[in-house]
């Protein structure tokens, strides 16, 4: 059983998913991620979607389905990765910009994009599942 829990979450606009950089600083610092974080002791997963998103992005967001799991180590703890699908008030890139405290930047992605991109290890194993969800969404929408 996981010991700690983290989310990430997968914002969808036009066939395009939410991806951002890293500040340059920790293990994972510089490179590309789901946006996301810890779930707190205290908290449910929906809420520390909308906190995370919160604090990271300056954004109040809606909570949709989950989207996959997967596990990782990170310094001897086992961690569950918990992604969900989020809807986000607007794109963060006309007049209304997120607001970012964690990340250099912000961009929205084709999902093919990801494995070429420097991508944080935990969220390449939700990679494969998170393909297979936009790539049904978009065929809805289409």
């Amino acid at each position: 059983m996981a010991s700690k829990k983290s989310i990430a979450c997968i914002a969808l606009e036009n066939g395009k998913v939410l991806i951002a950089h890293r500040l340059p600083v920790g293990q994972m610092g510089d490179r590309w991620e789901f946006p996301g974080g810890k779930v707190e002791a205290s908290e449910s997963e929906e809420t520390a979607i909308i906190r995370e998103m919160q604090e990271e992005f300056g954004i109040t967001v809606t909570v949709g389905e989950h989207i996959a799991s997967a596990s990782f180590v990170h310094n001897d703890d086992e961690v569950s990765l918990e992604c969900f699908r989020i809807f986000v008030p607007h794109d963060g890139l006309g007049k209304e910009r997120y607001i970012l405290t964690e990340h250099s930047e912000y961009r929205w992605a084709l999902v093919d994009e990801i494995p070429s991109l420097f991508f944080v290890d935990s969220d390449m194993k939700l990679y494969e599942h998170v393909k297979k969800y936009v790539e049904r969404e978009c065929l809805k929408n289409a």
